[in-house]
């Protein structure tokens, strides 16, 4: 186990404490004067422990920049990224306790925040905190800390901040503990993120609605027209339909395959966790599943036109809209993709308007050879007595490739919450086990950063 294990057990009431006084600021991104609190109580946390802390100006809502350990370049230097927003609760939303009124029960902490993203980047705060005391409080490494305050609005100026920044914040390593953590709560190392680009499709008909039955094979119908635009933009085998799609699309390499192998697999259990019947999975082994999570995908995520209420209206709709979103895999390109859309629309259906939504981002991908991997690794195995997987890509998108892409170095998203923390749904919880054991695991990949050159 862990050698920070003794000492965590000292201090952590007084940490459990603050972690539960952090989760009754309720910042929300709407709530101005909750958020400066929330910063001003993150600073004074931080700043008396021996970091010094900064405001970096942001159009939005400030970013922190917080940093302890010794400058100058003689030793590795590590950022870390959270964020200090959360996502709005209200008790009508369901939940069984106040959600800015942390709650314990059955071992977990119950509130908004408690798993994201307080209470992880909290662990690493308290992480560094007993690395330091273990080293006769000087660090061995430099560390940053990166505290956002827009995650939940999309991060629109996080990339603006860190190339107005990037001296400032520029590391050797990036590191994001967010999201939950792998099946049974088992730890996780993910290299990659896919990106994200969505957009929204809308037709026109009449200028008004009309009888279906009066005026049908007369009037257009918008929404078949949607249909229309929607099989061409995806062939028979799933595949997307646009000019240059895949050109960018990294395929699975040797390492990324057998980090793949070592991966979770069991499709019956899956079926019934996702809600489907065991024959959508006939066929698929874990290569197949994680292939499909980390390559491109193409999804329907709204659809409107015509009447929706209850029984029957016969009229054919004046206008109708798809909401639809790309997933990005390594190396693709929103700017491009986007691009390749608006010329295939333009010149296939140019009565069909094509909307791109701000806030795209980027896929992220650290080789899955770096040398510091098993440094890692080894790290939080310390840290959690289990082997991690390492996931080449996850299927969902943060904006890590501020880090890769803008900063240039190698990131890693070590997740420290349970499997069902349940963010931004009600009863939002971490497993106060886990919270300890994600200080451990930040002392102990701090530690393994400092102690050997790649």
């Amino acid at each position: 186990m862990s050698e920070f294990d003794s000492m965590i057990r000292a201090r952590f009431h007084e940490w459990r404490g603050l972690w539960e006084e952090a989760l009754r600021i309720p910042s929300l991104v709407t709530d101005a004067a909750a958020m400066q609190q929330m910063r001003e109580w993150l600073t004074a946390l931080m700043v008396s422990h021996g970091f010094t802390v900064r405001e970096l100006d942001n159009p939005g809502q400030p970013v922190l920049l917080a940093e302890d350990g010794p400058e100058g370049g003689q030793v590795p230097t590590v950022l870390i990224y959270g964020h200090y927003d959360v996502q709005p609760a209200e008790m009508a939303d369901g939940w069984d306790s106040a959600p800015f009124e942390p709650s314990e029960r059955e071992g977990r902490l119950f509130g908004r925040g408690t798993g994201d993203n307080k209470g992880q980047h909290l662990a690493h705060i308290f992480g560094i905190m007993a690395l330091k005391e273990r080293c006769g409080g000087v660090l061995p490494l430099r560390v940053k800390i990166l505290l956002e305050g827009e995650e939940e609005s999309g991060s629109p100026h996080l990339a603006d901040v860190i190339q107005r920044y990037r001296s400032d914040i520029a590391a050797d390593y990036a590191i994001t503990s967010d999201g939950p953590m792998g099946l049974s709560d088992h730890p996780v190392i993910r290299l990659g993120v896919r990106g994200i680009l969505s957009f929204a499709l809308r037709a026109r008909g009449a200028r008004f609605d009309n009888h279906s039955g009066h005026k049908g094979n007369v009037v257009p119908n918008p929404a078949w027209r949607l249909v229309e635009v929607l099989t061409a933009l995806k062939t028979d085998d799933g595949r997307v339909n646009l000019p240059g799609f895949y050109d960018d699309v990294v395929p699975l390499g040797v390492r990324d395959r057998e980090f793949i192998s070592r991966l979770p697999f069991d499709p019956q259990r899956l079926a019934v966790t996702l809600g489907v019947t065991e024959d959508r999975l006939a066929g698929w082994d874990a290569m197949e599943y994680y292939r499909r999570l980390m390559m491109p995908s193409f999804s329907i995520t709204g659809m409107h036109s015509g009447y929706v209420g209850s029984g029957q209206k016969s009229i054919i709709p004046a206008e109708a809209e798809v909401r639809c979103e790309f997933r990005l895999a390594a190396d693709q390109k929103p700017e491009r993709i986007a691009a390749a859309l608006s010329a295939f629309m333009a010149k296939e259906f140019p009565d069909v308007e094509c909307v791109i939504h701000p806030g795209w981002m980027a896929p992220s991908r650290t080789d899955p050879g770096h040398p510091a991997i098993e440094r890692l690794r080894r790290a939080v195995e310390r840290a959690y007595g289990l082997a991690p997987y390492i996931e080449p890509a996850m299927g969902g998108s943060l904006p890590d490739y501020v880090f890769t892409d803008l900063l240039g170095v190698p990131s890693f998203i070590i997740p420290l919450a349970n499997q069902d923390e349940a963010n931004h749904g009600p009863n939002e919880n971490m497993r106060i086990d886990l919270f300890e054991r994600g200080i451990a695991a930040s002392a102990e990949i701090l530690k393994a950063l400092a102690e050997t050159e790649d």
